[in-house]
């Protein structure tokens, strides 16, 4: 028997801008994440620089169709009940509700699609875990506001909480209010619609947009609450400890430092207040942020109930510029000499997966829920469509039993387990497809080609026996 909890979320996620496609249909507005161009203006763009309001004929955007997830979700979710799935992480798009995000009144069409979702994966005794805002901003509220720079989108935003907690009060019970907060110090545009003009102190419009996401996480928390009792709510980074290259202090030092600034967002989502370093940080760096005392109040009075991260790599941090870097998620590390790397130079660290957790779990003593973890790889299917993904099963295989020790051994409460994408989609990163993730293939390449079937790969009946003996047989 392991030592997971028997009503553990083994399961998989996703996100609306990755897999939903059908941007103009049902009603839905145009947002940030649909205006991400592939190619290579991709980084630029989602940075906040060069940001064009509209599509283009020069680029393709391959979140507006992605995998059609919106007229295929009864096909798929089929098949995250036939591995047995006891959750499936998935995300609002705004727009689809709000199409220009500061209506009074809520699109109809946009509000029944996502209960039909949340219908069908009750059919399999799925419970959904879903995440308010996956980096979603619609486009209105970027051009008239200055998306989350602005304070007013504060309101905008417990709106939209208000009609989710209404409206799924029964088929929710499990809510993630930002994803990968701290993504906006690093994909400003992608993360939270922020467009910058020359001369603007970036940095401070950054954690301006943060303390406002910040305000608005915890008024949704409230207001999920009162709804509704039985609400679990959460909040989300992207995780990863950081090492420090070597036992020089400026190293140790350095890598401190990169932590802080990630768990800097969590650290006032769990703890309902800014960390004293942080609050050093702005006087040097000569930010203000117009924090009023109603912010913290509502801060202090309304703090997660659970800590969820996505976990790919860990990181490496060293005071010693020539040294080389690794891109891994977007975060810069320092390469580690005692790690193998992935196809795109993300670093694999199995054991970082078990430091992470109880690094979180030590200082947050809050349960943790593992909402992202996954291997992108180059998936070549036989003529049939089937992967042999030995590869993936050897990455998942090795990060659970590294999660279940975290959980044995060391006593982490954990909720769950999602993968990430438990279906092939379109990388949030490099906007790719052949950058695959999922036990499901999708025919469907780069250029946005293919007849979008689904078959399943090795992993899909790998990790089919993993849930049904809760992490016992891994391989």
């Amino acid at each position: 028997m392991t030592g997971l909890r028997k009503d553990f979320l083994w399961g998989g996620a996703t996100a609306a801008n990755q897999c939903e496609g059908a941007y103009n249909e049902g009603g839905r507005g145009l947002a940030n994440v649909d205006i991400c161009p592939a190619g290579k203006d991709r980084f630029r763009v989602m940075s906040g620089h060069g940001v064009k309001f509209a599509p283009d004929a020069e680029h393709l955007y391959p979140g507006m169709e992605a995998i059609d997830f919106y007229h295929h979700y009864k096909e798929d979710i089929a098949l995250f009940g036939e591995m047995g799935f006891k959750t499936f992480r998935l995300s609002i798009a705004w727009s689809r509700i709000f199409p220009k995000g500061d209506e009074a009144e809520p699109n109809e069409e946009g509000l029944k699609f996502y209960e039909d979702v949340f219908r069908e994966c009750h059919k399999y005794g799925i419970e959904p875990l879903v995440t308010i805002t996956h980096f979603d901003c619609p486009i209105h509220l970027i051009e008239a506001y200055g998306g989350w720079k602005n304070r007013k989108l504060i309101d905008f935003y417990k709106n939209l909480v208000t009609v989710l907690f209404t409206r799924y009060k029964g088929l929710v019970k499990y809510w993630i209010t930002f994803n990968e907060i701290n993504m906006i110090l690093h994909l400003p545009f992608m993360g939270a619609g922020l467009t910058f003009e020359e001369g603007e102190n970036e940095t401070e419009a950054k954690y301006l947009a943060a303390h406002h996401e910040l305000v608005a996480s915890a008024e949704a928390t409230k207001i999920g609450h009162a709804i509704d009792p039985e609400n679990q709510i959460g909040c989300m980074l992207a995780a990863g400890q950081t090492y420090p290259y070597s036992c020089n202090p400026k190293d140790v030092w350095k890598a401190q430092q990169a932590d802080r600034e990630n768990y800097f967002f969590i650290d006032v989502q769990a703890r309902g207040e800014y960390p004293s370093y942080a609050k050093k940080f702005f006087e040097r760096e000569k930010i203000t942020l117009d924090i009023t005392e109603e912010d913290k109040k509502v801060l202090k009075e309304n703090t997660v109930d659970f800590i969820s991260f996505s976990y790919y790599a860990s990181r490496c941090a060293s005071a010693d510029e020539k040294i080389d870097t690794t891109d891994g998620n977007v975060f810069a590390s320092v390469k580690n000499p005692y790690l193998k790397a992935s196809d795109w130079g993300w670093q694999i660290d199995p054991l970082g997966l078990r430091i992470t957790m109880n690094t979180l779990y030590d200082r947050y003593q809050k349960p943790l829920f593992i909402v992202e973890n996954g291997l992108g790889a180059v998936d070549k299917p036989n003529e049939d469509g089937y992967v042999e993904d030995d590869y993936r099963i050897e990455y998942l295989s090795e990060h659970i039993r590294a999660m279940m020790t975290a959980v044995e051994e060391d006593g982490v409460d954990l909720l769950g387990y999602t993968t990430w994408g438990c279906i092939d989609l379109v990388s949030a990163s490099t906007g790719e497809m052949k950058k695959r993730y999922g036990f499901i293939y999708v025919d469907k390449d780069n250029e946005g080609r293919g007849t979008l079937k689904r078959t399943k790969k090795k992993s899909f009946y790998w990790y089919k026996k993993v849930i049904e003996s809760n992490g016992e047989i891994l391989r």
